[in-house]
Parts: C-alpha cells; structure tokens; sequence
C-alpha cells in the first residue's frame, strides 16, 4: 500500500475519532478565517475548525494529487493540549490523540 493510501485510510480514521469525541461537527469558519497567519488558525479558528477545514482538507489535496509530504508534521500534542484544556472523556482523548499520531508519523515519515 502506498503512503498516500496509508494516510488516505489514516485520515478516515482520524474523522471518525474525532466524529465519536463530537469534535467533527463544527462550524464552517468565515472565507476571511482561513486568512490566518497563525498556527493552526488559532486566532481565527478552534481548534477542531483547524482541523476539519484546513489540516484534513490540505492532505486529502495531497494524497489525490500523490504530492510530496510536507517536511514535519506534529499536530498530536496540540490536539492532546487542546482536549485536556476542554476536558474531554480520557477515552475520546487516546482514540483522537493516538489518530492524529498515526497521521503525524505518515506524513513525517515519507
């Protein structure tokens, strides 16, 4: 199997991780969001908008084009920071946490 059908699958996985954390259904931001010159949006943005609207959209792009990775990617401890800060059931937290791992490593690694 191909890394980009490795992350194709892992990307899958990481929808519905984060569709189990109710973290996927959010609000589509304004076109002027996605604007941000900040990491991850975050001035314009949560977190899990980032996520679904940015990051997930950008490697789906990606993988259908069978494009090079980019350098690094490392949105795991963010995500990890982002769902202690909110909270949220430790069993949604590795499932999410462990997914976005999954997909770091695929990308950084190829």
């Amino acid at each position: 199997m191909s890394v980009h059908q490795q992350l194709q699958t892992a990307l899958l996985e990481l929808e519905a991780a984060m569709k189990a954390a109710n973290l996927w259904r959010v609000p589509t931001p304004e076109a002027s969001a996605f604007a941000s010159q900040e990491p991850f949006c975050i001035d314009t943005m949560s977190l899990p908008q980032w996520v679904r609207f940015v990051f997930v959209a950008r490697l789906n792009a990606l993988v259908e084009a069978k494009a090079p990775m980019p350098a690094k990617c490392d949105v795991a401890p963010a995500m990890a920071a982002y769902m202690i800060q909110e909270k949220l059931r430790a069993s949604d937290h590795l499932l999410v946490v462990r997914a976005f791992e999954k997909v770091d490593q695929l990308v950084t690694d190829n």
